[in-house]
């Protein structure tokens, strides 16, 4: 029963690490990135929004590794016509936040 005790709190601290990222955090990194210019979270603007791109790899799951690759490699065809260009200069740690926030649905 001790042993069961102790595991209660480490459960809990691992379900907050899994917490995906709010916009607050995100859009400061979609803003440095240069990433508003082209996308939205809830519109599509020149790309598609950010919802949109999240509906269509929820549930996926090599979803993290299809969006970080477009992100830093850039992707054509799979929005429409318009390609997405690279953006090697954002880091593999906002990569990372951006993803897990995608992966989550997107909400702002």
């Amino acid at each position: 029963m001790s042993a069961l005790a102790l595991c209660v709190p480490l459960l809990a601290l691992g379900q907050t690490a899994l917490a995906a990222p709010d916009y607050a955090q995100v859009k400061d990194i979609l803003t440095k990135n240069a990433c508003l210019a082209c996308h939205a979270v809830d519109k599509k603007v020149i790309g598609p929004s950010y919802q949109e791109v999240a509906t269509k790899h929820k549930g996926q799951a090599d979803a993290a590794a299809i969006l970080t690759k477009s992100i830093k490699g850039g992707s054509s065809g799979n929005y429409g016509p318009i390609p997405m260009p690279p953006n090697a200069g954002i880091s593999d740690a906002d990569v990372k936040t951006v993803v897990e926030w995608l992966v989550a649905g997107a909400a702002n």
